[in-house]
């Protein structure tokens, strides 16, 4: 009986070192998706392009993983040396560098690789940058969540059974021997247990609690259902409308500013039939009659279309704002579209690929900090920076590569909460 228990306590030992083993690949899984988040998804997707290529085979890309490391790490150092993978990747994306990583180790970049190798972040990519610019849900991930919780479980129900096992032929064992042994304690009433059961309980009840109360007023994926059915993909897309032509505010002031009727009625006074563009379906999967949205847009106008005169029984829009931040949060448009010279997809998305508009980014503090620790300043031929004389002599004289927001206070708490 002693060499049974000796060899279950061999094999609960190997068990107990399986689950640990799990575990840990588990928390290097998450380590991998946690940097793709903070260090990638603001440019990258997996499986689509944005600002940067998209990710997936991006090992098989690079035929030195070594070079692959260092152009993570500081791709313009790997462009001076003329690799040709970096150059060709360089010239095709119009010459704008790759923000730099410096603080990355290898194995920082091989958890993010691990990660976009198992195709993990698909579910999330795809519900910031959905084919057809709707919003997918997150069921992938969720699904994720749900099996790694259920093996946890399971898991946690063999160790328990494998406990009351060897604590009963621990019993047999003592009793074959003649030694008296007290009667277990029933493990719903064992202190142990119990103990470990509500510290496990105050974790997970923690770690929940902290979870939602950091998502509260952040609406990512938000897509209201407007009062016209308005298709960027065909205006911005199709169309190639400029996006300042309507939002000119971006330019020019604080707020984008919503376009008035009058801009709309500026093209759709000749414009009023749908024909000839491509079908256009709501998220229902329900197609969009064009014509009847441009008949919508003549009754808030009061435009009579056949006498092509206003009646002045026009409305407002009541459209429905998507984009909010905090009221104590201050954010300019023309600080980023005119001196940062920032595309309106880096916020935004691919906006020119949305029908109905939503949230891209989840317009968080962390997501804007790591963006001004990344994002670089396009220093010369820009007025706006011209105080910073000893940063122009630096990029002159080689000691300094670039400029990022980080760098002229992009940061400081000041900047956005006064």
């Amino acid at each position: 009986m002693k060499h049974k228990r000796k060899a279950f306590n061999h094999l609960l030992s190997a068990f107990v070192l399986m689950v640990s083993l799990s575990l840990t690949s588990l928390v290097q899984a998450q380590d991998g998706k946690a940097l793709f988040n903070q260090k990638c998804a603001s440019c990258h997707a997996i499986d689509k392009q944005l600002v940067g290529p998209a990710l997936s085979g991006v090992e098989d890309r690079w035929d030195d993983k070594a070079m692959l490391y260092d152009w993570v790490r500081n791709s313009a150092a790997v462009i001076k040396k003329g690799y040709p993978r970096a150059v060709a990747v360089y010239n095709e994306y119009k010459r704008v560098q790759m923000a730099a990583f410096p603080e990355l180790k290898n194995e920082d970049i091989d958890a993010i690789l691990g990660y976009i190798n198992t195709g993990g972040a698909k579910a999330a990519v795809a519900a910031a940058v959905p084919a057809g610019g709707s919003p997918a849900d997150d069921s992938g991930e969720s699904d994720s969540n749900l099996l790694y919780g259920i093996l946890t479980l399971i898991l946690a129900v063999i160790a328990l059974i494998l406990l009351q096992v060897n604590s009963n032929l621990r019993k047999m064992s003592d009793e074959s021997e003649g030694e008296y042994v007290a009667e277990p304690i029933p493990f719903y009433r064992n202190k142990a247990y119990i103990a470990i059961f509500a510290i496990l309980l105050f974790m997970g009840g923690g770690y929940l609690t902290f979870q939602g109360a950091q998502g509260l007023g952040r609406s990512q994926n938000y897509q209201p259902e407007q009062p016209i059915y308005y298709s960027h993909t065909v205006h911005a897309g199709i169309n190639q409308i400029n996006c300042l032509y309507c939002h000119g505010g971006a330019q020019e002031s604080k707020h984008a500013n919503i376009p008035s009727v009058n801009v709309c009625m500026n093209c759709h006074m000749g414009i009023n039939e749908y024909a000839k563009g491509p079908k256009i379906y709501r998220e229902d999967g329900t197609e969009v009659d064009g014509t009847a949205e441009i008949q919508k847009l003549y009754q808030f106008a009061g435009w009579d279309p056949n006498k092509k005169q206003y009646s002045g029984k026009g409305k407002p829009i009541e459209w429905i704002r998507i984009h909010n931040l905090p009221d104590h949060v201050y954010f300019n448009h023309s600080q980023h579209v005119t001196a940062g010279k920032q595309n309106c997809q880096t916020c935004h998305g691919e906006i020119q690929k949305m029908d109905e508009v939503y949230q891209f980014s989840n317009l968080s503090m962390g997501w804007c900090i790591n963006c001004h620790r990344e994002s670089k300043v396009q220093f010369t031929e820009n007025k706006f920076y011209s105080i910073y004389e000893q940063f122009h002599e630096d990029l002159k004289n080689k000691k300094l590569d670039s400029i990022t927001v980080e760098k002229i206070g992009g940061t400081e708490c000041q900047k956005c909460h006064y």
